[in-house]
């Protein structure tokens, strides 16, 4: 079984995914900010589990965090970084330090794991890096300005990083949700189609890891329709966003 570190593991896709990957028998090293969340299944799955708790976007937390992982198992075979945050951005209120705050956690935070994780992972037995990116980034929607532009950096990173890993012998696999039950998209206050449970995504996720697919997108048919939409001419783009926007404020 493999030695793996999961991020954001106290709420939402990473606790149910934590159960998981503990149920399957896997050392886990659980990521949060509050170990408090993560001490049951400590009790419960005694010898699997790691307490790693901390700020991923604090790059001294992150390497104190990693150093404690290194110390107990030597190197990792799976890295999951999952945590994430999300904002919106509100009409007529641009706010920078909002995007700001965003892109700390979403792409720095990831950069930061990334970066102290790797040594480990060069260690590993059939290493797999595995990053939770995000559907939106296919389709420029009203207020996910900063949340959107995480994501698609983070995209981009991720496929960049990729083509240097895999010469390392390390799988890389970019997750892209839609939309998630999670205290995060309870707070959402619009529609969200084809919603699933965090339970419903973490069996989605881990039963399609050991493929090791470079990509894991869900749900297929909201997917899909956002690739679709994505790839329109730019006009009919922000003709559609437009009209996004207006039934938001309805």
């Amino acid at each position: 079984m493999s030695r793996c570190w999961l991020t954001g593991a106290s709420s939402g896709i990473g606790a149910a995914l934590a159960l998981r990957l503990l149920e399957q028998g896997h050392q886990v090293a659980l990521g949060g900010r509050n170990a408090e969340t993560l001490e049951p299944l400590a009790l419960r799955f005694p010898g699997q589990v790691l307490l790693a708790t901390g700020d991923v976007s604090d790059p001294k937390q992150v390497a104190a965090i990693v150093a404690e992982i290194e110390q107990a198992w030597g190197a990792l075979d799976q890295v999951i970084l999952n945590a994430g945050t999300c904002e919106y951005l509100e009409p007529g209120h641009f706010d920078a330090a909002l995007v700001e705050r965003v892109l700390r956690t979403n792409l720095l935070g990831v950069s930061h794991c990334v970066q102290a994780a790797l040594p480990l992972l060069r260690r590993g037995q059939q290493p797999h890096l595995v990053v939770t990116g995000s559907s939106v980034t296919w389709l420029a929607l009203p207020r996910a300005g900063a949340y959107g532009a995480s994501k698609a950096a983070l995209r981009y990173l991720i496929e960049s990083l990729r083509i240097e890993l895999i010469a390392e012998g390390i799988d890389v696999t970019l997750v892209n949700p839609g939309f998630v039950d999670t205290p995060l998209t309870q707070r959402n206050d619009f529609p969200m189609p084809q919603i699933w449970s965090a339970e419903r995504a973490a069996r989605h996720i881990a039963e399609r890891l050991p493929r090791r697919p470079l990509e894991i997108n869900f749900p297929t048919l909201f997917t899909l329709v956002l690739r679709l939409l994505g790839a329109l001419p730019a006009r009919w783009r922000l003709k559609l966003g437009q009209r996004l926007a207006r039934n938001e404020q309805d």
